[in-house]
């Protein structure tokens, strides 16, 4: 069912509590990557536009419940103010007097940010008090935030169940086009998985198996295949404890005529460090002492072919430890595999901090489809479950039409009902 939005909304001259996710890196007192910033700022001047009065609440980083000075959203407005052409204040904090009397000074057509909202503990505790407060400085609630969306919290589940609730224009555009995956890809589609544990992705997997028709898997987590398939991998990272579950996803795949390509070469290396040695090894000979870093020049020939005829592409993670700019070859190659496609024409999803990161260093992120801000949501997303942080924002009413249609056949029942 699909979910109301902003545009759905009367915000004329009304406070707005509009929920963003600025967890951004920041580095030296300036952020380091502001796309999660920009990718809110049409659900801001919206409203701006709309002659509302905003209230950005956000987090940043893991304070646990106290005040962290670098854990302040002051980096966070100045890198805002500068996007906007208008200054951003922050409140002392996400509480008090000062922070209520400066949200009744407000006017139509200003703004204002809350401090971290997780200063305090009952932020994540969703606590019933705490999400009042927050909810009487407001009359209307916006959630932009869905790299939150997975997280019960008081900002994101609390205080919406207490206003009328609508989702961002940046939550709308994931719900489309990830529900898109999930309901109506266009065909052949391919699936590009990787990082470091495969355990943070078997459900995903599992889950995409019924709708996928190729699987191109990379990374650490490869490691746990191979050896399902009886390879050794060395000292690489191996999750041997689910070894098991790996087994079970290769036999869905050969049962479902889904095509699970694996590594069939790989950088391999001495340690895991800049400047160590390393050499390429087909995947069934990894040397005992050395670690898999990347994936190598036959297995990127391989994943590209594999997605010539690709019309829908799906990629979460990179394919080797990226963070060494000598080990992330495969994932830059990736990276500008994937861009050239979606300028031909095939719609490509990209989700997860390091994939996107590869984007951003090779300027890419503009050729894609969609670039999902939420690397855990867009998962759980992904793996059919309701998200709290949707699931609380107001449905559309269905017509009645609609309504009346036939039951949705079984392929499109796995798929969440957050729309």
């Amino acid at each position: 069912m699909e979910k109301l939005t902003v545009r759905d909304a009367d915000v004329a001259g009304k406070r707005v509590l509009l929920r963003v996710d600025f967890n951004v890196p920041i580095e030296d007192g300036k952020v380091k990557d502001d796309s999660r910033i920009r990718a809110s700022i049409p659900t801001i001047r919206y409203l701006l536009e709309q002659n509302a009065v905003v209230i950005l609440m956000s987090h940043l980083g893991r304070p646990n419940g106290k005040v962290v000075e670098s854990a302040r959203l002051r980096a966070v407005a100045e890198r805002l103010s500068g996007l906007l052409r208008s200054r951003v204040p922050v409140t002392g904090d996400a509480l008090g007097i000062g922070t209520s009397d400066a949200i009744g000074r407000l006017k139509p057509g200003q703004i204002l940010m809350l401090e971290n909202l997780r200063f305090h503990g009952a932020e994540e505790a969703n606590d019933p008090d705490f999400a009042k407060t927050l909810a009487s400085y407001g009359e209307v609630y916006v959630n932009d935030a869905f790299g939150t969306a997975h997280r019960a919290h008081a900002s994101t589940v609390g205080v919406p169940a207490l206003l009328p609730a609508y989702a961002g224009l940046l939550m709308e555009r994931e719900i489309r086009n990830l529900s898109q995956l999930l309901e109506a890809p266009k065909r052949p589609f391919a699936a590009v998985i990787g990082g470091a544990k495969v355990s943070t992705k078997i459900a995903v997997l599992e889950h995409l198996m019924t709708k996928v028709d190729t699987f191109l898997i990379g990374g650490g987590m490869a490691n746990t295949f191979l050896v399902a398939k009886g390879m050794t991998v060395g000292k690489s990272l191996l999750e041997k404890d689910r070894v098991a579950d790996a087994a079970r996803v290769l036999a869905a795949a050969e049962d479902q005529g889904v095509s699970f390509l694996l590594p069939s070469d790989v950088v391999v290396a001495k340690e895991v460090t800049r400047g160590a040695e390393h050499k390429i090894v087909p995947a069934h000979k990894i040397p005992n002492s050395w670690s898999v870093v990347d994936i190598g020049p036959l297995t990127r020939q391989a994943f590209a072919e594999a997605l010539e005829p690709a019309r829908t592409v799906f990629w979460n993670g990179p394919l080797g430890v990226f963070e060494v700019p000598t080990f992330g070859d495969g994932t830059r190659a990736m990276a500008r595999d994937l861009a050239r496609r979606a300028e031909a024409g095939t719609t490509v999803v990209v989700g997860g901090g390091d994939s996107v990161a590869a984007l951003e260093e090779l300027h890419l992120t503009s050729k894609m489809t969609h670039i999902s801000t939420g690397g855990g949501a867009s998962l759980e997303f992904l793996e059919g479950r309701e998200l709290p942080g949707i699931a609380v924002l107001q449905h559309r009413p269905v017509p009645p039409r609609a309504a009346k249609r036939k039951p949705a056949s079984k392929a499109k029942a796995k798929a969440p009902a957050v729309r």
